[in-house]
């Protein structure tokens, strides 16, 4: 069972997406993570430049995503973010998407399972819980509304 609200919001920046091409697995691409904000009420910060996401658009068109990068907390502590989920719609609403439209996230499927790892005291909590994020990709950006399992 999730909460009821977000435990805090990731709202990262993005660089333009690197496309690698077709490989037996699928077309890989993968989009650097270059800043942005987390926001919530059991969390604030920023996350901090270097992370990634990599992608495989699969045959049947859905984006399999898996993602690692650092937050930063208001306090200074450091935590490091893995993600995997999966994004897919109707064709229509993810040609929107790749051109950088901006559409409603009712529109497509956007989930990520989330793991935390952290030495900080103050964020400790994170090193012993499950999270789920509703996703929202913007035209450079994406919008995580963290979600704890309960």
């Amino acid at each position: 069972m999730l909460g009821k609200e977000p435990i805090f919001t990731i709202h990262a920046e993005l660089q333009a997406i690197m496309n690698l091409g077709r490989t037996p697995y699928g077309e890989r691409r993968v989009i650097g993570i270059i800043g942005g904000t987390v926001r919530g009420p059991k969390l604030n910060g920023k996350v901090l430049p270097g992370g990634s996401d990599w992608q495989i658009i699969r045959a049947d068109g859905a984006a399999d995503i898996q993602a690692r990068y650092t937050l930063e907390t208001d306090t200074g502590g450091r935590i490091l973010v893995y993600s995997a989920g999966l994004r897919h719609g109707p064709p229509e609403v993810m040609a929107r998407l790749a051109k950088g439209e901006d559409v409603d996230p009712a529109l497509y499927y956007f989930r990520t399972a989330m793991r935390f790892e952290t030495a900080d005291p103050a964020a400790d909590w994170l090193n012993r819980i499950l999270a789920i994020a509703y996703g929202a990709r913007e035209a450079r950006a994406v919008r995580l509304d963290i979600y704890e399992v309960e």
